[in-house]
């Protein structure tokens, strides 16, 4: 038998959008299992940072220090992008500096998840690993060695010291968390890592309702499992960091992330990485306390990858 399909033809105008206008208005999510047991008078949300077009938040503060950096001279055709990395903001930087035509350098410690090394170089960038047990600070020294030697050469993004990571926040992810609540957040809970998301976030917040509470979240001790944070008491300090913006800093266990992450990808149906499972611990213990004052709250927590980057290694991998 033969079916006839009526097909008319139609015009479809697409709406074509650059690599950079998909940065930024990610989704908030809420919660349906793992929050189950809190009263409803406490809700708890997580920006999905992963649909940024290179898979997290970092893709906000590369693509805003590479304009920056333009817009005053400091990069031209002809430079090369350095930077330190632990994988996301390298990422970011390479996929941005291709689109641009930048040649990107990036040091990074050698325990980055296999991932994120081979991202990067599908990317073009060029990898230098250092040695796992100095951690970030390690690449970050290694990186500012070879800035010293031929600074003629490189532009330097400097993501923990430059103004233009956490203005990438004040001025995007913070006024997205007020709208998209509709000012209700009272909350705001996120991992410390650059530091450049709370502090962006919460200064923008805080203009907004002086009232937001500002949680930061950091490992709770200077050796730990959780890739990108830092534990602020005994790294090299941000230049950007401030600790005065914190209203109330909460150490996070490796261990109880690790299980977070396998929970939110169980429950909930949300494959993420160590920092987001982190950030979920976090924003949980918060909304328990207040749970057990009787409180009313919007907590805002951010995601800031998924965990396809990660599969290789713990939780993941057993």
């Amino acid at each position: 038998m033969t079916v006839q399909v009526y097909a008319p033809h139609i015009t479809v105008q697409p709406e074509a959008r650059s690599l950079e206008q998909l940065v930024g208005n990610t989704p908030l999510i809420g919660f349906q299992r793992i929050t189950r047991h809190l009263p409803e008078t406490i809700a708890i949300y997580a920006k999905a940072e992963w649909y940024n077009p290179g898979g997290s938040i970092k893709d906000r503060a590369a693509l805003n220090i590479i304009r920056q950096a333009e817009a005053d001279g400091q990069l031209y055709p002809g430079k090369t992008i350095l930077e330190s990395t632990s994988g996301n903001t390298g990422i970011a930087l390479a996929m941005f500096g291709t689109v641009r035509g930048y040649p990107v350098k990036l040091f990074m410690p050698e325990n980055a998840s296999p991932e994120r090394i081979q991202i990067l170089r599908a990317y073009g960038a060029e990898v230098v690993l250092t040695p796992a047990e100095e951690g970030t600070d390690g690449a970050m020294l290694a990186a500012r060695t070879l800035l010293a030697r031929q600074p003629e050469r490189y532009f330097y993004a400097a993501q923990y010291d430059n103004p233009a990571n956490w203005l990438a926040h004040y001025h995007g992810t913070g006024p997205e968390i007020w709208e998209q609540t509709a000012g209700q957040i009272t909350h705001f809970v996120a991992v410390m890592g650059t530091s450049g998301t709370f502090t962006g976030v919460t200064r923008r917040l805080k203009e907004l309702n002086p009232r937001i509470m500002a949680i930061s979240l950091q490992p709770d001790a200077p050796f730990h499992g959780l890739e990108g944070m830092k534990h602020m008491p005994s790294a090299i300090k941000p230049g950007i960091y401030d600790a005065s913006l914190a209203d109330r800093n909460l150490p996070i266990r490796t261990e109880d992330a690790h299980a977070m992450v396998l929970r939110l990808a169980r429950e909930e149906g949300l494959l993420v990485g160590v920092s987001s499972g982190a950030a979920m611990v976090g924003a949980l213990r918060v909304a328990e306390s207040l749970a057990a004052q009787g409180k009313t709250a919007t907590i805002v927590t951010v995601f800031p990858d998924s965990g396809f980057k990660y599969l290789s290694r713990p939780p993941f991998n057993g």
